[in-house]
């Protein structure tokens, strides 16, 4: 009978210790969202930023297949 008590409790120790670091991590994940959630990505940038890529209206039409096999191209 003692046997058997002292299995239970080891199993409730683990069980607590388990439901404490799912908790734990749970808010740490809503912690790390919640800063991030935050970060504005899109603003305008600040200083000499310069644009990657613009598209000129008198460079010739490419169509959805031409874009396609650029994109396989440059991998990008």
């Amino acid at each position: 009978m003692k046997q058997w008590f002292l299995l239970v409790l080891q199993s409730i120790k683990v069980f607590l210790l388990f439901i404490g670091c799912t908790v734990l991590f749970y808010y740490g994940i809503l912690w790390v969202s919640a800063e991030y959630e935050s970060y504005h990505r899109y603003d305008e940038p600040k200083g000499k930023a310069v644009k990657v890529m613009s598209y000129e209206s008198n460079e010739i039409e490419m169509t959805w297949v031409d874009r396609l096999m650029m994109y396989y191209h440059f991998g990008e």
